[in-house]
């Protein structure tokens, strides 16, 4: 398949080290790479004097050490949170502590749907099931702070309880791992969903915001002509899967070795992840067919 989506992989920033993309917006990089995080996850810190922090990340001790240094002499009124894989929110309770910041989400963790005998193990970069929000927010919520507004913007896909949040007086979105520049998000079941995340790129797509700052990686520009681009992009993984299921039966080892070419050999699992997250989309829809709930391990056959 043809290269679809205008990537940007440069990203110098250097781990605990702040910088400032655009006023009112400062952004520290943890220092956990890896074939799922890029260079590592970004906490962002919105405003100044009285602050909000977007993601403080994993339990480091040096991001969060980095985090809270940057913030020295100012006071932090909220910690907003994108989503609860480990890479994004088990750093929240720390910097609570510290700062006594009231921590706002869509909710705790969740699975997209309910389990299914034979669902395989979640991801390894998976989930805190240990957090908990002080206060859940729903979409459009907007909360006010010193010289800034965040609005909530429900994003479910990758997973259940992702939320971006716009920043309005800079007309940016924080998007999490929803849009990323670097690479599109894994959406692995049952944490995450396909349906959901489709849908939720088509609301991002009727959006103004030209910037959108995630969790990975450098700023995404011309957001939503980057944002038509996933679209077109998954809508083709699809295509590709329900080409392949004309020729016959078939399994998702299968389908991932046809459909992606020169894969890295770490990234095999969380392939084959996001096919089953296709599948139980084309499944739902009744355009694929299967034996028993979708899953992992099945056979898979044109409806």
């Amino acid at each position: 398949m043809a290269e679809d989506i205008p990537y940007d992989k440069n990203f110098a920033l250097t781990p605990g080290k702040v910088d400032e993309p655009m006023p009112g917006v400062r952004r520290i990089l943890c220092n956990n790479p890896s074939p799922f995080t890029f260079k590592g996850t970004i906490s962002y810190i919105v405003g100044r004097g009285k602050v909000a922090i977007i993601d403080p990340g994993p339990d480091d001790p040096a991001h969060n050490a980095a985090l809270l240094d940057a913030v020295r002499g100012e006071t932090v009124t909220h910690i907003f949170v994108t989503h609860t894989h480990r890479d994004h929110s088990p750093g929240v309770p720390a910097i609570k502590k510290a700062t006594g910041a009231t921590v706002l989400a869509e909710g705790p963790h969740r699975p997209a749907r309910p389990l299914h005998v034979g669902d395989g193990p979640r991801l390894e970069s998976s989930n805190d099931t240990d957090f908990k929000p002080d206060r859940a927010l729903a979409d459009g919520e907007v909360v006010q702070g010193s010289g800034w507004t965040i609005e909530a913007i429900t994003t479910p896909g990758h997973t259940a309880n992702h939320m971006a949040y716009a920043f309005r007086e800079a007309g940016i979105v924080f998007a999490g791992d929803h849009v990323m520049a670097w690479s599109t998000p894994v959406v692995s079941p049952p944490d995450g969903s396909m349906g959901d995340y489709m849908a939720s790129l088509q609301k991002l797509a009727k959006r103004s915001e030209q910037v959108y700052f995630p969790g990975h990686g450098d700023a995404v520009r011309n957001a939503p002509r980057f944002v038509a681009a996933y679209i077109l992009h998954r809508k083709a993984r699809e295509a590709s899967i329900l080409n392949r299921l004309a020729k016959g039966e078939t399994d998702i080892p299968d389908l991932v070795g046809s459909i992606y070419a020169n894969l890295d050999p770490r990234l095999v699992k969380a392939a084959g992840m996001s096919v089953l997250a296709h599948l139980e989309d084309l499944v739902a829809r009744g355009e694929a067919a299967t034996n028993g709930p979708p899953s992992i391990q099945g056979r898979y056959r044109l409806a």
